[in-house]
């Protein structure tokens, strides 16, 4: 549907030819003539309101609004992404942590204002869309206008006098713009020629695009699932919910949906920098595992590393973290092997390894027989140097390994039914081992070496040590449709920048001389250094069939032999040339 030819037009003699070059929409006046607001019932305010939240500058605000209300989600710990490192925060800053609370910053992408920004930019969206896509449907549907009355007021303009008939010139033109990929329209005198609508195809492809990028990432949190676990060397994981040490679903997950994978660690690769201001730094990272695709997959061995995950199951396997487990045997005071495996020990220095060892042996017998339950407690150091004067590590590597513990015995509480850390001792209800002299026991050990608890009471060995790796399994089904989204905006915002909207227009009528004057005339949505320069091409490509002559016949030149007029030469003689 063309748009009513403006004042500042119909001056200019363009009438509709200036219509239909955008397929913005246009926005109803919101004062009468007068210049008064009109009155408006509900309906008229729900109209009013409906035109804002569809408008262009509505959507952008809401989209750097929505830029903005992500900056908290990355300054503030997030319960979704690490609920440990939230609780520490909260007890670093118990001022301000009620106030947060309030406002949602512990969990801002659901929280109720983010997600009010996030529905009204999606509405906003297709409530633009829609309008321009009927709109550009019906341009595509419509043809070219019919050439302004007066083309030298067109801002790229062109003219010259011609032997050649109208209608040959005509011809050649038709023949002409086609060749140069135009949609023509004929009439009486002239010929209508449009060009550049992937301009406005580029414009509704970006507004689309953003809808499934915005649709992506909703679905992506509404239906993703991750999940950490943490596998000692010789172990396995199975994609299944018990499994999980961490599992954070989305709001519409369903745990029947897991895909049935499964893998086993068989080793772990790393090396570190050794000298200079990196040292400590890894340069091999690598874990080595079995995979099998659903209940009866075929064993498949890969290797995951820090930026290559292994794609299973629909899921992504993502390596995390690395560290040590001590291998060690547990005697009660009857002899008998109370505990033996791999101790899995948690780092508590993020550089040299230092890490910290917890092993709860609840079916304990002291030398008497009694039953008795049994903690340890201490240090794995991969690397220590007593001249340092300190027991902290002072390498990642296995270079002189050691395990430093202390034992306890009493209750462990874990017949209270309540869950626990196994990475946590609490000794509330525990005696430490007190040595001959009445100090608290501790051991330092190396592999080999065997712990005796004082009075009989029993024994650890340190037996070797195994490497485990963390590993986060990421269940993220938009992400592919948002890839789609991200690569389709990029293409249209291309397009809508480097592709023009322009018209062009050829008229050839008979002058008073008897000869055809010829009149080329462009009109693009904004000005562009473009426009005069393709009218240019084009009035060169159409003068072989329309070859100028002179202005004055009576100079005696011969028209064969007359210099073809260059339309991008402002210099040019020819009746208001100008490209």
């Amino acid at each position: 549907m063309a748009k009513t030819p403006t004042p500042a037009d119909e001056e200019q003699g363009l009438g509709e030819a200036g219509a239909q070059l955008s397929t913005a929409p246009v926005e109803a006046p919101e004062s009468g003539p007068s210049g008064k607001l009109p009155s408006m019932g509900v309906i008229g305010w729900a109209r009013w309101f409906w035109r804002q939240l569809t408008s262009m500058r509505v959507a952008l605000i809401l989209l750097f609004l929505l830029s903005l209300a992500a900056i908290p989600g990355s300054l503030v710990p997030q319960t979704s992404v690490d609920s440990v490192k939230v609780e520490d925060w909260q007890k670093a800053h118990p001022t301000v942590t009620p106030i947060y609370e309030k406002l949602q910053l512990f969990h801002v992408y659901s929280s109720v204002w983010f997600s009010a920004i996030y529905i009204l930019l999606f509405i906003s969206l297709i409530g633009c869309i829609v309008p321009r896509t009927w709109q550009f449907v019906g341009q595509l549907r419509g043809r070219p206008p019919g050439a302004p009355r007066r083309l030298t007021r067109l801002p790229a303009y062109t003219t010259w006098r011609t032997e050649t008939e109208p209608e040959e010139v005509l011809a050649a033109a038709r023949k002409v713009l086609r060749g140069k990929r135009f949609r023509t329209e004929n009439a009486a005198d002239s010929v209508a020629a449009e060009k550049g609508y992937l301009r406005e195809a580029g414009n509704l492809l970006f507004h689309i695009s953003l809808i499934v990028m915005l649709v992506a990432f909703a679905t992506g949190q509404l239906f993703k699932a991750e999940g950490s676990k943490l596998i000692v060397e010789g172990d396995g994981f199975s994609n299944t919910m018990s499994q999980y040490d961490d599992f954070k679903p989305g709001t519409l997950f369903d745990k029947d949906n897991l895909q049935p994978f499964s893998f086993d660690l068989n080793g772990f690769d790393s090396s570190y920098e050794r000298t200079g201001p990196e040292k400590g730094t890894p340069r091999v990272f690598r874990a080595h595992v079995t995979y099998y695709d659903g209940v009866d997959g075929k064993p498949r061995e890969t290797a995951i590393e820090v930026n290559k995950p292994l794609e299973t199951g629909g899921s992504k396997v993502y390596l995390q973290g690395h560290g040590y487990a001590p291998v060690v045997t547990v005697r009660d005071g009857q002899g008998n092997i109370a505990y033996k495996g791999a101790v899995a020990s948690l780092p508590v220095d993020g550089k040299n390894l230092t890490e910290s060892t917890i092993l709860k042996v609840p079916d304990f017998h002291d030398k008497d027989g009694k039953t008795d339950q049994i903690g340890f407690q201490g240090n794995f150091v991969p690397t220590l140097d007593l001249k340092t004067g300190t027991m902290m590590s002072q390498f990642p590597a296995l270079d002189s390994p050691a395990l430093v513990l202390t034992a306890y015995h009493g209750s462990l509480g874990m017949d209270a039914g309540l869950p626990q850390s196994v990475y946590k001792l609490d000794t509330s209800k525990m005696k430490q081992f007190q040595d001959k002299d009445g100090k608290p026991f501790a051991d330092l050990l190396r592999v080999g070496d065997t712990m005796k608890l004082p009075n009989g009471a029993g024994t650890l060995k340190f037996d070797a040590i195994k490497t485990w790796a963390t590993f986060q399994v990421s269940h993220q089904p938009g992400n592919g449709t948002a890839l789609a989204g991200a690569v389709g905006a990029l293409l249209g915002l291309a397009g809508s920048l480097f592709i023009q909207r322009r018209r062009v227009w050829v008229r050839a009528v008979e002058g008073e001389d008897g000869r055809t004057v010829v009149e080329l005339g462009g009109l693009g949505r904004s000005e562009s250094a473009k426009l005069p320069e393709e009218l240019g091409d084009l009035a060169l490509a159409l003068q072989p069939h329309a070859m100028p002559v002179p202005e004055d016949p009576e100079q005696g030149a011969d028209p064969d032999s007359a210099d073809p007029v260059d339309p991008a030469d402002p210099a040019d003689p020819s009746e208001g040339a100008r490209a």
